[in-house]
């Protein structure tokens, strides 16, 4: 099979003209082009009042392959394509008994899960939130009617934080074995779009993905796992630093040496319960700031000018950072095309925004985290625990003045950058529910911060026009853009450094940032626990 690169189309092309567009590139006879395959489509803005194009990487089979390669061998847009196929590290041995555990039931322990229920080790998974269903009807309650359920909301619940967001699966990891197209691929199995194979930027959204998990959680139980709703893991069971189970809000105790713990960035009570049992972890930087929206129709005419609304290309994103002369960086963070500002807290009496989009990205505005980067020691305590406790402060005060009921304190950009409390709105109205009380947001964030976003907003509006326009509005706090902890684990084997067995995974765990690469750590650190009950059977098994 050939990989060709860096091959530009117009937007309106047809099928045929892409496949007469190979022919021509590698100068073959038409029926010497056997297969093809789009492998990645994206698209170059850069003339985006002249001409947009698709850029596509296709892997083709043809006829007299070596020869084609040979022809082309100085040619870096015409190589070899490579092996993008997953192959497991082994299967369960028959007789098997021991179950691995899974704690937390977000995408990395959704596929750590599933690629260990694949491979026949049976998994149990341990989620303290409740099936997506549910979880989705107690999220809406508090957007609609302001009650909280501290285990089943955004942060907490099958799917984990990433379910109630843009459903984005890109990432920036490295990743040489192609985890991430094993991680779309069984997203498409369970019904996602097969679009997310290809575009560049593929993402499912909310309401499609609450389908797609379920089904991947009947595929879990079809091979042999468990899937157990609101069963909270409080303590672990340890001797001589190996791990050999763990201990259930309901006292039931399940044993294992093989613990997966892939906890969400939120799961704080967890983090000082691992922290008081002495599992090694240590406070990682994260980063601070608010939410900021936008007309859609602004961000798409700044973006692809002519092409504004062009059905092939969709709603606009963008991506931004700016250097602040206090040292700070300053970036857009988890951006949601045609999407809104949901209310993300999993505590009681503190208030945390994120963004959310559905698959149509039809909303009116566009929202992004526009966010300051802190670190241990310089900002907040270096203890592992200084990160949560920072965290937890700047929410409570985002509470107290959102009017202590859960609504969210907000600013005009304008009123923001001049140091000036708003009072009413513009013509951007926020998405945020319950609600927006605006005023002045200085008070809840760090000087430091609030002194970078200022800066930073007027050089935004200088690479996206209109991006500082004075009735933008913000809307605080975003405060959970990354865990505040790493629960460090050994580059081999995937373990923590001194508890045998017990494999910190995923966001929670600091490996991960985002859906994609979240299901990425969660295939490799399944392989990692099947590498290492393999290991121990055919011990087991020599000795016997």
């Amino acid at each position: 099979m050939i990989r060709i690169s860096e091959l530009a189309l117009s937007l309106e092309h047809t099928p045929e003209q892409l496949r007469d567009a190979v022919i021509k590139r590698l100068q073959i006879p038409a029926d010497a082009l056997l297969d093809m395959l789009v492998f990645k489509r994206s698209y170059d803005a850069r003339k985006k009042n002249t001409e947009i194009t698709f850029v596509y990487i296709l892997h083709v089979t043809v006829k007299d392959e070596t020869k084609v390669l040979a022809r082309f061998a100085d040619d870096q847009h015409v190589r070899p394509a490579p092996d993008t196929e997953y192959h497991p590290v082994g299967h369960a041995p028959a007789g098997l008994t021991e179950r691995p555990l899974v704690v937390g039931f977000g995408p990395c322990g959704l596929f750590a899960a599933l690629l260990l229920a694949q491979m026949g080790f049976k998994p149990i998974v341990l989620e303290r939130g409740k099936e997506v269903r549910q979880r989705t009807k107690d999220t809406w309650a508090l957007w609609r009617n302001k009650v909280l359920s501290p285990e089943s909301n955004v942060q907490f619940g099958e799917g984990g934080a990433g379910l109630f967001s843009d459903g984005k699966l890109y990432s920036q990891i490295k990743d040489p074995k192609f985890y991430g197209r094993k991680v779309m691929q069984e997203f498409v199995r369970a019904g996602a779009p097969e679009e997310i194979l290809y575009v560049s930027k593929p993402h499912i959204g909310t309401f499609r993905l609450t389908g797609v998990v379920s089904a991947m959680r009947e595929e879990i139980k079809a091979l042999g796992g468990e899937v157990r709703f609101e069963q909270k893991v409080t303590d672990l069971l340890l001797k001589d630093d190996q791990i050999e189970g763990v201990v259930l809000a309901n006292g039931e105790v399940l044993h294992s040496r093989h613990v997966v713990m892939a906890l969400g960035h939120s799961a704080r009570d967890t983090f000082r319960m691992l922290h008081s049992r002495e599992v090694f972890m240590e406070a990682k930087p994260f980063a601070i700031g608010f939410r900021i929206e936008h007309p859609q129709s602004l961000i798409d005419k700044a973006r692809l000018g002519k092409y504004a609304g062009h059905d092939a290309l969709g709603a606009a994103d963008y991506k931004l950072v700016y250097h602040a002369k206090n040292g700070r960086a300053v970036y857009s963070f988890c951006m949601c095309p045609g999407g809104t500002v949901v209310a993300a807290t999993s505590e009681p009496e503190r208030v945390v925004t994120n963004g959310m989009s559905q698959y149509s990205r039809n909303e009116r505005n566009a929202n992004a985290g526009i966010v300051v980067g802190i670190n241990p020691n310089e900002d907040f305590p270096g203890n592992p625990l200084g990160g949560i406790e920072f965290q937890e402060q700047l929410e409570s005060r985002a509470y107290e003045l959102g009017g202590k009921d859960y609504c969210a304190p907000g600013q005009l950009v304008g009123d923001f950058i001049r140091g000036k409390a708003s009072t009413t709105l513009g013509d951007v109205e926020p998405s945020y529910k319950p609600g927006v009380l605006l005023g002045d947001l200085a008070p809840s964030l760090p000087e430091y911060a609030i002194t970078a976003i200022r800066e930073a907003l007027p050089a935004f509006g200088k690479q996206i026009r209109g991006f500082d326009r004075p009735d933008a509005v913000l809307t605080g706090v975003e405060t959970r853009t990354s865990s505040p902890v790493r629960i460090t684990r050994d580059n081999d084997s995937l373990q923590s450094l001194n508890v045998r067995g017990l494999f910190p995974a995923g966001e929670g765990a600091g490996y991960a940032g985002g859906i994609l690469s979240a299901g990425v750590d969660g295939v490799r650190i399944a392989e990692a626990v099947a590498r290492s009950m393999l290991e121990n059977a055919s011990h087991q098994e020599s000795r016997s």
